[in-house]
């Protein structure tokens, strides 16, 4: 699991790397000195300040390799000679391990837009559907170390999750079930929550998973398209009979209320067919008046 790893103020170490450079030039400089001034050659002292001065310039190498910077956002995953040795994840300037490599994370929220994917839904129709899918690493041991690379891994089980929760639905429910263009906030909160299972062993935290593109493919749009208009068309013609019956009961119902007229059972039946010919037909009804016989 993701550990913080050890360390303390990179001024400091810069602090410590100033001083041993300037040790170490000064030893050089005063073991010239020595060696200028004496006749009998090079002597234990002299030798001395000279392998002192090598180590002080040993020394400031290793410190400069544990100086590590961290941008806001981002991680520094340190490895000591294959060893995991930790995580960096406040930003600024630090002094950590000396020789240990470090890979960078990034821990901000970033978008992954899929391609458009062709997938057969529950029923076997072929649709076009593509996602955008918000994540962030919250574990940077995982996406190192549990994956060879977090981003691709996103990218494949992104793919892969659309597909299967594409198959679970159709695309259009004519019967009031669950479908894809129907219940979008329903499928993108399975997407998100599937997506979820399949990308935390890469230490991947999903925020949002939406649908971008949703349509019928191309060989199967024009039928698809017809067999929307005639669920409409029949919708549409269920309402008009069932008002236009409301209306011819309600009629008959206010004449025999007002007794205006004497209707029997013929005239009943004609004017009901009157009446629902006028409301239920496609056009407008064009009405014949009679006027009586001439003769």
């Amino acid at each position: 699991m993701e550990r913080k790893a050890g360390k303390v103020s990179g001024f400091l170490g810069f602090l410590s790397i100033f001083v041993s450079i300037v040790l170490a030039f000064y030893c050089l400089v005063r073991f010239a000195r020595s060696t200028a001034a004496a006749s009998s050659g090079v002597g234990s002292m002299q030798l001395s300040m000279l392998i002192f001065a090598l180590l002080l310039f040993i020394l400031a190498f290793c410190l400069m390799t544990t100086i590590r910077i961290v941008q806001p956002n981002q991680a520094k995953v340190l490895t000591f000679f294959g060893v995991y040795a930790g995580t960096v994840k406040e930003s600024g300037i630090w002094m950590n391990k000396p020789f240990c490599g470090s890979r960078k994370v990034s821990l901000r929220v970033r978008n992954f837009n899929s391609k458009m994917l062709k997938v057969n839904d529950v029923e076997g129709n072929p649709i076009e559907i593509a996602a955008v899918v918000v994540f962030k690493v919250v574990d940077s041991y995982k996406a190192v170390f549990d994956v060879d690379n977090y981003e691709a891994f996103v990218e494949i089980q992104s793919e892969t999750a659309l597909r299967h929760v594409t198959g679970r639905y159709p695309y259009d429910s004519f019967t009031g079930g669950y479908s894809l263009r129907g219940n979008a906030d329903e499928v993108a909160q399975e997407l998100a929550q599937e997506l979820q299972e399949r990308l935390s062993v890469a230490g991947v935290d999903v925020l949002e998973a939406r649908l971008t593109h949703l349509a019928y493919a191309t060989e199967i749009a024009s039928a698809m398209l017809q067999r929307q208009q005639a669920s409409a068309i029949l919708a549409a013609r269920t309402l008009i009979v069932e008002g236009a019956v409301g209306m011819a009961q309600m009629a008959i119902e206010r004449l025999e209320e007002a007794k205006t007229v004497e209707l029997d059972d013929e005239r009943k039946v004609n004017m009901i067919n009157n009446l629902l010919v006028a409301l239920v037909s496609d056009r407008s009804a064009q009405p014949i008046i009679n006027t009586g016989s001439l003769y």
